[in-house]
C-alpha cells in the first residue's frame, strides 16, 4: 500500500532565509493516531493455486505457490511471490530491478472477522513499517483461502522508521520535499518535476494554492495516480492531508504535526 510518498535529502534552489515566512518549512511526522482510512474496500481472492486484488491498481492474477512470478507493466514492482503460509496466512514479496520493495504479512483472526496486514515498506532508503487492521464485509468464496473476501481498514496501529518524517520548504517559486532517500524541487509552473531516489519514478506537479494550502499531483508514466492536498493548520502545528488514490477514488485522511 501508499499511504505517502514521502522523500530524501533535497539541494534547495534558493537561499534558505528566503523560506523563513513559509508556514510549510520544516519536518513534520505522520501519526497513526490521526489518520483516516479510505471507506472503499479491498477484495482479495486467494482460490485453486491463484491470487488475485480485484481492487488493486492492476487486478491481475498470479500463482500463489511461493515462487517468483515476473510482472508487466506496473511502476511500482516487476515481480511477485505469494506464498500460503497456512490456513490463515499469507505472505507477499514485491521486487523491482531485483531489489525488494515491499514485504506483507496478511494474517486473518481464528474467527475469520478480522484480518491484521503488516507491511514493510522499502521504497525509500531505509524500510517504513505499518501495521493496519482491516475488518471483514464481505465473505469469502466457497473454499477460498481466509484471507479472501471483502475488507474494509478500519484501523492503522502502527507506524514507523524514517518513511513518517517528511521535510518540505516553500518559496513563492516553487515548493520541495525530502524524507528517507527521496527528494523533489517542483516550480510552481504547471510542469512535472522527477522525484530524485524513487525507483518507480514518480513525477510531480505542484499547485500553489495559497500561503498554506499546496496541492500535489503524482504520476507514473504519465498517468496521474495519486493527489495530496495539503493545508496548515491556523496554528502552524500541524498540516492537513486529504490524500486520494485516483484507482477507484480511494481517499484518505492524515495529519502531519510539525516537529519540534
Amino acid at each position: 500500500m501508499k499511504l505517502v510518498r514521502f522523500g530524501a535529502a533535497v539541494l534547495l534552489l534558493v537561499p534558505a532565509a528566503s523560506f523563513a515566512a513559509s508556514a510549510f518549512n520544516g519536518s513534520w511526522t505522520f501519526s497513526a493516531q490521526h489518520i483516516q482510512l479510505t471507506k472503499k474496500p479491498m477484495v482479495f481472492v486467494l482460490n485453486n493455486g491463484t491470487y488475485s486484488c480485484k481492487t488493486c491498481q492492476d487486478p491481475r492474477t498470479i500463482k500463489a505457490d511461493g515462487t517468483e512470478q515476473k510482472i508487466k507493466g506496473d511502476p511500482n514492482f516487476d515481480s511477485a511471490t505469494i506464498a500460503v503460509v497456512d490456513a490463515n496466512t499469507v505472505t507477499a514479496t514485491y521486487k523491482l530491478g531485483g531489489k525488494t520493495v515491499d514485504t506483507i504479512k496478511l494474517v486473518v483472526a481464528a474467527d475469520g472477522k478480522s484480518l491484521m496486514v503488516d507491511d514493510t515498506y522499502q521504497y525509500g532508503a531505509d524500510p517504513t513499517f505499518y501495521v493496519i487492521r482491516y475488518t471483514r464485509i464481505g465473505e469469502a468464496p466457497a473454499g477460498a483461502h481466509a484471507v479472501s473476501g471483502s475488507w474494509h481498514e478500519s484501523k492503522m496501529i502502527s507506524a514507523s522508521g524514517p518513511g513518517v518524517v517528511v521535510t518540505y520548504g516553500m518559496t513563492d517559486e516553487g515548493f520541495t520535499m525530502s524524507s528517507n532517500g527521496q527528494s523533489y524541487s517542483a516550480k510552481f509552473d504547471e510542469k512535472t518535476y522527477p522525484v530524485k531516489g524513487d525507483p518507480t519514478k514518480t513525477m510531480v506537479n505542484l499547485k500553489k494554492v495559497s500561503d498554506t494550502e499546496v496541492i500535489e499531483t503524482d504520476s507514473q508514466k504519465g498517468m496521474v495516480v495519486e493527489v495530496e492536498d495539503m493545508t496548515v493548520a491556523a496554528d502552524g502545528k500541524a498540516i492537513h492531508v486529504v490524500d486520494t488514490q485516483t484507482h477507484g477514488n480511494r481517499v484518505s485522511h492524515y495529519d502531519l504535526a510539525k516537529s519540534p
